[in-house]
């Protein structure tokens, strides 16, 4: 089964985050950057299922030429190769602009000789939370499509089994090849490159486009950052004499009963 992962450059946002001048965007500067962690775990669930099946993986991404960074990590974990779509701002790329571009490209592939049977998404991006291109991708592509899958495996040459977690529940799902499948982190735990995986990742071929103009442009207005909760601390006495007031705090919040 060979497979083929959308990923996306996001900023590494572990620490505090604030916007840039537009307001609709966040202001990367002094960041470090990496892949949204529902499309770390789609690769996750790619090499290991090309490694079932005797395929191979290929990850994608729109992005500026720093991008190839987030391809070789892919890469430095197990996929085969990468191809770049560079565009120097992809923050103008609506989703709807991105599938119609992957969807270009996974047609180019294949007049080359270069076939998907599967194609993974994340849910969404961690900075834009669009949850639109997979959708959108499968649309373009003609293909069938689920969203919030944790798991997948290979139930024939022509069908995956796949696994998400629904209002309900577990959800199971056959689905026919080709398709398009959105991934929701949890389901598996993406590895760590070795070293000869970061050594494999440096030679890695990386087939590069130019991105096109973009046909709708992103109708993001601004964002809005959560107004942060004041948080305050309530010392209750030191030592022995501290102990009746925790007793009363206790049965307050209901941990013990008066």
């Amino acid at each position: 089964m060979n497979i083929l992962v959308c990923i996306k450059r996001v900023p590494d946002i572990a620490g505090s985050v604030t916007l840039d001048d537009t307001g609709a965007g966040i202001d990367e500067s002094g960041l470090g950057h990496t892949m949204s962690s529902h499309e770390e775990c789609a690769v996750e669930l790619a090499i290991q299922t090309a490694a079932a099946t005797g395929g191979t993986v290929t990850v994608l991404t729109l992005g500026p030429a720093e991008a190839v960074e987030q391809l070789r990590a892919a890469v430095a974990v197990g996929a085969n190769d990468g191809i770049l779509v560079e565009a120097a701002d992809p923050s103008v790329f609506a989703p709807e602009d991105i599938a119609q571009v992957i969807g270009d490209v996974i047609r180019d592939r294949a007049e080359a000789g270069q076939t998907f049977d599967l194609v993974l998404t994340g849910d969404d991006a961690a900075d834009t939370g669009d949850f639109q291109v997979g959708i959108r991708l499968a649309y373009d592509l003609e293909y069938p499509v689920l969203t919030n899958i944790q798991t997948i495996s290979a139930s024939g040459g022509d069908a995956i089994e796949a696994r998400g977690i629904g209002p309900a529940g577990t959800e199971i799902f056959s689905l026919d090849l080709p398709a398009v499948v959105a991934v929701h982190e949890g389901g598996v735990d993406p590895r760590y490159p070795s070293i000869t995986g970061r050594m494999k990742a440096k030679k890695a071929p990386i087939v590069e486009y130019d991105a096109p103009e973009p046909g709708t442009g992103s109708p993001r207005i601004r964002l809005e950052l959560p107004e942060v909760k004041a948080s305050s601390v309530t010392i209750l006495g030191e030592g022995p004499e501290a102990a009746p007031a925790l007793v009363d705090v206790l049965e307050e919040i209901g941990v013990i009963r008066p």
